[in-house]
C-alpha cells in the first residue's frame, strides 16, 4: 500500500497512475475529498494529526506527503515564521520516538505549523520502502533534517530544489524536494526539458520547456478561430482535448484572454507607433512583424511590467508572461490573481479553472470540486501530476512512460 499524506485534490496520485501504481489518500478539507473521489481516488477524509498510524505498520510500501508549511510562508502576517524552531524541534523529538506535540502546538503562533512535524510520526513508526516529499522552496532545510534521521535508519536519500518545466509542465514552479529509498540508491529524476536545450557529445538533447501556447493548445502570435472539428485541431493534427474542453479554451481565448504586446516604436508595415502599444487591432500579427500576445497577472495598472516581477502602484506585484514561455507558478489565488487583458478595454477576464489545470499539468477534464474559489485553491496547492510521476519514478525505480503529459495526451 502506499500512502498520500495531505492528498489534496490528488497531483500526486494523477503521477502514480502514469507509473501504474495507486495510493490511498489523507486529506481534511472537503471540498478536495469530493474532487478526489470523483477522479477515482481512494481517499480517507480526516485530520492526518489525530489520525493513528498501527494499522499500517507492515503495510506500506510508499510513503508522499506535501505538508502545510505555514512556518515558512511568506504570505499574510508571517506568524508561521516564528514557529520555525519548534517544528525542528518536533521533528528532532519525533525522529526519536518522542511526541511532545501538545506542548510545542500550544507554544506555536500558528497552530498549523506544527503539521510541516506530522510526516515524521508516519516514517518512525511504518519505515517505507520508498519516501516522497514536497512543499515550497524555502522549506529545503526542514527536508534536509529529515534526511538526517533517515540516513540514519538506512534510507539513500536525496533533497534540493526542481523546476517543474524541466519535466515537461508548462509552469516555472519550483519545490523543494526530498527523495529516500530503503532498497535502491537515489538521486534526482533526469531533466527532460530545459530552457535553452543544447546537444550533448553524445547527441542527446533536451526537449525546450512547454509553453503556455502548447499546453493550451492555441498559436502563440494569433488567435485562433473558436470553431473546432471533431478529430482535428487548430491546424489539422490531432484533437489535444475532448471537444467540450477545447471549445471551452477557444471561446475564452476569443473573448480576449491575450493581450497583443507590440513594439512600442514600430508598427506591423515598419512605420513608427505613436499609439498605446497594446492595441488589439491586429490579430494578424506574428513574430515577425513586433507582436506577441502575452498572459498578464497581478495589478492592472501595470501597462509594461517585464517577465518576473516589479513592484507597482500600491506595493502590488505585477507578472507577465508571454505565451511562448510556461507560466509564472499558481498559487491558491490564482482565480483572482491572474486577470487576461483583452487589449481593448480596462475590463479583465480571469483564467478559468480548466486554463489553471491544464497549466499545473492536469488532464484537461479532471472533476474540481467544491465552489470556484475552492476549485482554484485545489488546483493551486497541487503538486503538479507530470512533476510528481518523475519524482516517484526516481524513488522507485519505474520508468515514465513515453507519453505522459496528461495536459496534452487526447
Amino acid at each position: 500500500m502506499n500512502v498520500d499524506l495531505f492528498s489534496g485534490p490528488r497531483g500526486w496520485s494523477e503521477g502514480l497512475g502514469m507509473l501504474g501504481i495507486t495510493d490511498v489518500g489523507f486529506e481534511r478539507d472537503t471540498a478536495a475529498c469530493r474532487t478526489a473521489v470523483a477522479a477515482g481516488h481512494a481517499t480517507i477524509q480526516c485530520d492526518v494529526a489525530q489520525y493513528p498510524t498501527a494499522p499500517f505498520r507492515g503495510r506500506i510500501k510508499g510513503f508522499i506527503a506535501s505538508p502545510p508549511c505555514q512556518a515558512w510562508s511568506r504570505a499574510g502576517k508571517r506568524k508561521g515564521l516564528e514557529d520555525q524552531p519548534l517544528v525542528h524541534q518536533a521533528v528532532h523529538d519525533l525522529a526519536h520516538g518522542r511526541d511532545a506535540r501538545a506542548g510545542l502546538l500550544a507554544a506555536c503562533k500558528d497552530e498549523r505549523s506544527l503539521l510541516a512535524a506530522e510526516p515524521m510520526r508516519w516514517l518512525y513508526d511504518l519505515r517505507p520502502e520508498w519516501v516522497c516529499m514536497e512543499e515550497v522552496v524555502d522549506v529545503l532545510p526542514l527536508w534536509k533534517q529529515y534526511a538526517l534521521y533517515l540516513q540514519q535508519w538506512g534510507y539513500s536519500t536525496w533533497t534540493g530544489v526542481l523546476n517543474a518545466a524541466d519535466y515537461g509542465v508548462p509552469q516555472t514552479r519550483q519545490r523543494a524536494i526530498l527523495i529516500a529509498s530503503r532498497t535502491r540508491k537515489v538521486t534526482a529524476p533526469d531533466p527532460t526539458h530545459a530552457k535553452a536545450p543544447e546537444w550533448d557529445l553524445f547527441g542527446n538533447c533536451l526537449k525546450p520547456w512547454v509553453s503556455m501556447a502548447d499546453a493550451l493548445g492555441w498559436g502563440a502570435t494569433d488567435r485562433p478561430t473558436p470553431t473546432v472539428t471533431a478529430g482535428g485541431g487548430k491546424t489539422g493534427g490531432a484533437e489535444p482535448f475532448p471537444t467540450q474542453a477545447r471549445n471551452a479554451l477557444l471561446a475564452a481565448q476569443q473573448r480576449g484572454a491575450w493581450v497583443l504586446h507590440t513594439n512600442r516604436n514600430q508598427q506591423p508595415d515598419g512605420s513608427r507607433q505613436t499609439t498605446d502599444p497594446y492595441a488589439a487591432s491586429a490579430p494578424a500579427f506574428t513574430s515577425k512583424s513586433g507582436g506577441q500576445w502575452v498572459l498578464r497577472t497581478g495589478n492592472n495598472s501595470m501597462k509594461h511590467s517585464r517577465i518576473g516581477s516589479r513592484r507597482g502602484e500600491g506595493g502590488v506585484v505585477a507578472y507577465e508572461r508571454e505565451v511562448t514561455e510556461p507560466a509564472p507558478t499558481l498559487d491558491t489565488n490564482v482565480g483572482n490573481k491572474w486577470r487576461l487583458h483583452d487589449g481593448a478595454s480596462p475590463d479583465t477576464v480571469r483564467i478559468t479553472v480548466a486554463e489553471a489545470a491544464i497549466l499545473q499539468s492536469f488532464r484537461p477534464d479532471y472533476p474540481f470540486q467544491g465552489t470556484k474559489t475552492k476549485q482554484f485553491e485545489q488546483v493551486g496547492n497541487a503538486v503538479p501530476p507530470l512533476l510528481a510521476a518523475h519524482v516517484v519514478s526516481a524513488a522507485t525505480g519505474i520508468p515514465m512512460p513515453t507519453a505522459a503529459n496528461p495536459a496534452q495526451a487526447a
